[in-house]
């Protein structure tokens, strides 16, 4: 195949798939956002808090968390419900949407609060923790707007953005943003968390079916890189956000 062929989808291997970020779609939540990459769709709702973990006490300092989780119809076969204390994928992808956005928050500013983001993955097509962070940043700025607004902090305790995106190796090419069609048998996955100044807040890369050298990891930063620029800026527009 050739390196610039089009992908499954018409895509070139550079290009995301239509992402689209959808704010205050839930009542009842103070912030949230509706993620889509393609046909992957995170529900992303934040709610803030009185009071912070028994630990954090005293701190004068709050705390940002988040909990995922699959709804048992995302996938082409029913997914059992998780209950707490589960699967270890998950645990591992919420650890993953905390500690993104807790790098862009000033819990000074925040106080003695805990503010809790919750994504729900309603379908899942490949890149739902990508999704996740990067909805998740949404439905924080807009609950921290809200708290804002309702006097309870002077302004939004936000220091920058985070966002989330996926690459891989699939049948020897370097790819942006894999679907299932092609994670699924991908030689190489990977996932870059990154901010707006150009700083890196995790990379998680895997050799699934062969080993991969610096210079492709390189293009795989690359791609990585230039999608989350895009997923930044669609941030900025949504929210207005400076």
């Amino acid at each position: 195949m050739s390196i610039d062929a089009p992908r499954f989808d018409g895509r070139a291997p550079a290009d995301l798939r239509p992402v689209t970020l959808t704010r205050e779609v839930m009542k009842n939540a103070q912030g949230s956002c509706l993620a889509e990459f393609g046909d992957t769709r995170v529900l992303c709702a934040a709610t803030i808090e009185e009071g912070v973990p028994a630990w954090r006490k005293g701190s004068h300092e709050g705390w940002v968390t988040a909990e995922y989780a699959m709804l048992p119809a995302s996938t082409s076969t029913r997914t059992r419900r998780e209950q707490r204390g589960r699967k270890g994928r998950s645990m591992e992808i919420e650890r993953l949407i905390g500690r993104s956005l807790r790098t862009v928050v000033n819990m000074k500013a925040l106080g003695e609060v805990t503010v809790t983001v919750d994504c729900d993955v309603i379908q899942a097509d490949g890149g739902t923790r990508t999704a996740s962070v990067t909805g998740a940043w949404v439905a924080l700025h807009d609950a921290l707007a809200h708290w804002v607004k309702a006097g309870r902090i002077p302004r939004i305790p936000l220091i920058g953005q985070v966002a989330a995106v996926s690459m891989g190796i699939v049948d020897g090419r370097c790819l942006l943003d894999l679907a299932y069609q092609e994670d699924s048998h991908a030689e190489v996955d990977m996932n870059l968390v990154g901010t707006a100044t150009g700083t890196i807040v995790e990379i998680q890369g895997t050799g699934e079916q062969m080993a991969f050298s610096r210079d492709q990891l390189n293009q795989l930063l690359d791609l990585g890189q230039a999608g989350l620029a895009t997923l930044l800026e669609l941030q900025r527009k949504v929210t207005s956000w400076h």
